[in-house]
């Protein structure tokens, strides 16, 4: 895979809902919430042109194999977890997660899905919206996508590598300023 990053494209939120309908109908009730995140999520942020979505269900003992099964989705069992901040505290369990591959012919987009209340479902959410107001970071972070882009066009582990520690530099600045806004999560995107 050749890491690709594109301009924003305003197109992509209507992309999100689209995606965002049929999952809401079959999980119903089990997905809490269905948001749009990742740089896709933020206007005017260039990214990799791949629409990521986050359900939020209660607990991840949901039926969720079955319950996607029939719009395509399978899950892809080597990604279990995300990736653990610095010094963060708590079980390992919090940053559990399950990651679904969409059917060949959808367009290019990953599903994530996290447990109510834990961080790793906390974290994509408050990263998303801290950069929505914070252009100067957002403007910092695109331009780390495309030098990664421009000199590991095919690695993606040296990209994830290097990507996953300046956004916990990130999420770090974005505590201090949901602290300071008393920012609170906003309604669900689908």
């Amino acid at each position: 895979m050749v890491i690709t990053i594109v301009e924003y494209d305003p197109r992509w939120p209507d992309e999100f809902r689209a995606l965002a309908l049929p999952l809401r109908a079959v999980l119903g009730k089990s997905a809490l919430r269905i948001d749009h995140i990742g740089s896709t999520a933020v206007r005017d942020l260039p990214a990799k042109d791949i629409i990521d979505i986050q359900v939020t269900v209660a607990n991840l003992e949901e039926p969720l194999d079955a319950l996607l099964a029939p719009l395509g989705y399978t899950r892809y069992v080597e990604v279990n977890n995300d990736h653990r901040p610095p010094l963060t505290t708590g079980p390992d369990s919090d940053w559990e997660k399950r990651y679904f591959r969409p059917p060949p012919a959808m367009r290019a987009m990953h599903l994530h899905v996290r447990a109510a209340e834990h961080p790793n479902q906390r974290y994509p959410l408050l990263f998303r919206d801290y950069l929505r107001v914070h252009p100067r970071a957002a403007g910092g972070y695109a331009a780390l996508k495309r030098a990664l882009a421009h000199f590991h066009p095919g690695d993606m582990d040296i990209y994830s590598d290097i990507k996953d520690p300046a956004c916990d530099i990130i999420i770090a600045a974005a505590e201090d300023w949901a602290t300071a806004s008393d920012w609170r999560l906003g309604p669900t995107d689908a």
